[in-house]
């Protein structure tokens, strides 16, 4: 392809990672206490609990130590080592985080030139051959074990979304009773109400709540760190649980493995914090969480254990408001109470809606309505149906879990597992994608697998107790993302298998009988030698043409064989003879709702059911540019099939922020000029030409693709063909087809319904 001058399309469809620095980052860093921390940041608030019940006997001053240095190190190994120095570079180049990101690491989706879409004629085979990475191809046989494996972790994440609000709402709520027994029968209710506000408030976006609650969380973590040097001037002694062998013999001592559990509770919303990288950077992460979150967490924890040590059986019954300074029910109790209300649970919602933002680029779940809410940040988005969803799973979860116990039970469960999933993912990653010698990989897995798979052991104790929902909802999605994957994969091999290039089924009649098919036949063997034969206009730039070794465009003998061709339907082999086609005055934009050269098979089962040609045929393709809005004079690149009259193909640039409400008349005027520059040689041809365009897109019908899947029977399997088979059929034809046509591609358009046509095409799959 001849280098692009003028023309360069100044915009992108690849999204790439934040990069800040200076009071940008300090800023991003800010805002990200508001969203990232309010999960592993309100742990204090139920973690000694979990461990040392409040109806149980008090814990020893030693026992005391040891739980606490337990805790600080899980804080240090956990959320600090691993997943803030280390998981954290696994994100993807699109600055992604989350177990689903990581596959997406090992199995990139391919690599397209953002032109691509827009050639009609190229043949696109070679190309997708070469854009599979190294880390796929080797492995490629292990790919249908580490997809069910991430999609696990990333539904348990997802579980998280409706358990996190849960824990953390009704244990803020607890702290009214523990001021006010009166209310205790009242709990549930006023939990429901505090999660009907911050679902509620979900569709401001990531940047406004974040500008409203990082100066709450703020000053929550500062009260935090504030709180816990008051209380540990009560018991300096407990700063002995900076050492490590504290933990080992309390545990040694009690050989209560069940402690872990409650351990275990300290390091929640470590996942949500990798999973939100898409809403910030690595580096606002890092600095937010090494400078300021971990040291504030550390005092509240040692605060809390020095408060027990002193005070006993007072504190046990709720560590963390009796540990508020002053009487139960002051000020500061009051400001802390409201200030937890607040901010609970915001981190592993937004989270939630990265999460299935990655799966559905990547085809594991439906279409959905997605809304971006930030003027610069790409990542930051809102699903309305998901937060919705997550609303009501949550509200019900609250009023079915009468016992918070049992709520953290099935709480920590789906960390633990997700923690050992991401370990796993992120060991292949670093042997096959970053390709660091084995013996770091080999560490990495050893070291923290071994620390996640004891909290993993713990928590599966906790199981019949509560924590089988958390598995039971996870089993659930992952088995519907699977399906879903799979369903989508069969007809995406469908579409591309069958992916045509126009020139292989459309001819020219520039003669009659066998003259007429021999020119056929050399527009079939044009589409071996790959000869692209278009031309290029972006925006208000100039002419670009795809292929220098191509004729002269403005060649007078191609504009005569184009002003006295008509186009016919190449038979598909010789006992089939062509199909003459109709040119009728209208303008027809076909939309491509899948990436790639050529035009989809829909549009040849088209023209096998109305054998007519629109006089302008518009093959259109929507790019997401990775800027918030795109000029209106940039939106639209056009290129012309330069052998056959009246097709072209159309990008449609869009920003992030920007609506998808497609302008036709934008689209003709760049066509006409266009055509109006192509007629550089022949005036008199190019003004009838851009006047026939003219007349004729004045009806304009948009056509939106759509395969009604049937599936294929099953055969090598003997005597189970026609069991399999009937299986094969209630999941695609019962269970898949309908559920497709309840998510189409087109959920995001904006338009009147009235000038779409829906084709359907059988996709035998």
């Amino acid at each position: 392809m001849a280098p692009k001058t003028s023309g360069e399309a100044p915009y992108s469809s690849h999204r790439q990672a934040l990069q800040l620095s200076g009071l940008a980052l300090m800023s991003m860093t800010f805002q990200s206490l508001g969203i990232i921390y309010s999960d592993i940041g309100t742990s204090p608030l139920y973690v000694l609990n979990g461990i040392w019940a409040a109806s149980g006997p008090v814990p020893s001053d030693e026992d005391i130590i040891g739980g606490v240095s337990a805790i600080i190190w899980s804080l240090t190994l956990v959320p600090l080592i691993k997943y803030v120095l280390i998981v954290l570079r696994f994100g993807t180049t699109e600055g992604e985080g989350g177990t689903f990101a990581l596959y997406h690491g090992l199995f990139p989706p391919e690599t397209r030139d953002d032109d691509d879409d827009r050639a009609l004629t190229g043949d696109s085979a070679m190309m997708l051959a070469a854009s599979t990475s190294s880390s796929a191809e080797k492995l490629s046989k292990w790919k249908w074990f580490l997809l069910p494996w991430a999609l696990f972790g990333t539904s348990l994440t997802i579980a998280d979304g409706i358990l996190t609000p849960a824990v953390s709402v009704t244990s803020a709520v607890g702290g009214i009773a523990v001021a006010k027994p009166s209310v205790i029968s009242d709990i549930t209710g006023i939990s429901i109400a505090f999660l009907i506000f911050i679902f509620g408030i979900q569709r401001f976006g990531t940047r406004r709540l974040s500008i409203c609650f990082a100066p709450v969380t703020f000053l929550w973590l500062l009260l935090l760190g504030s709180t816990g040097i008051y209380n540990i001037t009560t018991h300096p002694g407990i700063f002995r649980a900076f050492d490590p062998s504290r933990m080992v013999l309390w545990f040694a001592r009690t050989k209560n493995y069940d402690y872990l559990a409650g351990v275990l509770l300290a390091v929640t919303g470590c996942e949500a914090m990798f999973a939100n990288l898409g809403h910030f950077n690595r580096l606002s992460i890092q600095l937010g969480f090494g400078l300021f979150v971990y040291p504030m967490l550390v005092l509240a924890y040692l605060g809390q254990g020095a408060r027990l040590i002193r005070d006993g059986e007072v504190v046990l019954a709720n560590v963390f408001y009796q540990t508020i300074p002053g009487p139960t029910g002051g000020a500061l109790y009051w400001i802390v109470d409201y200030f937890l209300a607040l901010i609970a649970s915001q981190a592993i919602i937004t989270a939630s809606f990265s999460l299935v933002q990655q799966l559905i680029n990547l085809r594991s779940l439906p279409p959905l309505k997605m809304i971006y809410t930030s003027e610069t940040v790409q990542g930051q988005i809102y699903f309305p149906v998901v937060n919705y969803a997550l609303g009501i799973a949550t509200i019900i979860m609250v009023a079915a879990f009468k016992n918070l116990g049992n709520l953290t039970n099935a709480y920590g469960f789906s960390v633990s597992a997700v923690m050992f999933v991401t370990t796993s993912v992120v060991t292949i990653q670093m042997r096959y994608t970053k390709h660091l010698p084995v013996i770091i990989p080999f560490g990495f897995f050893c070291i923290f697998g071994f620390f996640d798979g004891l909290f993993f052991g713990a928590s599966m104790k906790k199981v019949p107790h509560g924590a089988w929902v958390t598995l039971m909802i996870g089993v659930v999605l992952m088995t519907f993302m699977l399906f879903w994957t799979w369903g989508k994969g069969l007809e995406d091999g469908f579409d591309g298998k069958n992916r045509r290039n126009l020139r292989a089924f459309l001819g020219n009649d520039t003669s009659s009988g066998a003259e007429g098919e021999k020119h056929a036949r050399q527009g079939v063997e044009a589409v071996r030698s790959n000869d692209t034969a278009t031309v290029t206009y972006v925006g208000n730039h100039d002419i670009i043409r795809s292929n220098k070794d191509e004729p002269d465009l403005f060649d007078e003998d191609v504009a005569d064989i184009r002003s006295a061709s008509s186009i016919y339907l190449v038979g598909e082999d010789d006992s089939h003879p062509r199909l003459p086609l109709a040119r009728i005055p209208t303008c027809a934009v076909f939309h491509k709702l899948t990436a790639g050269r050529g035009v989809p098979h829909t549009f040849y089962g088209f023209l096998r059911q109305w054998p007519a040609l629109p006089r302008v045929v518009i093959f259109l393709s929507v790019k997401t540019m990775n800027i918030n809005h795109v000029p209106i004079e940039d939106r639209y690149f056009v290129t012309k099939v330069r052998t056959l009259q009246g097709f072209y193909g159309v990008t449609y640039a869009l920003g992030f922020r920007d609506d998808f409400l497609m302008d036709t008349d934008s689209i003709i005027e760049r066509i006409c000029t266009l055509e109006s520059r192509r007629g550089a040689n022949d005036e008199a041809d190019a003004v009838q030409t851009v006047k026939e365009i003219r007349a004729v897109a004045k009806l304009s019908t948009h056509i939106v693709p759509h395969y009604h899947v049937v599936s294929l029977p099953v055969t090598g399997y003997g005597r189970l063909n026609r069991v399999m088979s009937s299986i094969r059929s209630l999941l695609i034809d019962g269970l898949y087809r309908r559920l497709e046509t309840m998510f189409p591609e087109t959920g995001n358009w904006k338009g009147s319904a009235d000038e779409i046509i829906r084709v359907g095409i059988n996709a035998d799959i």
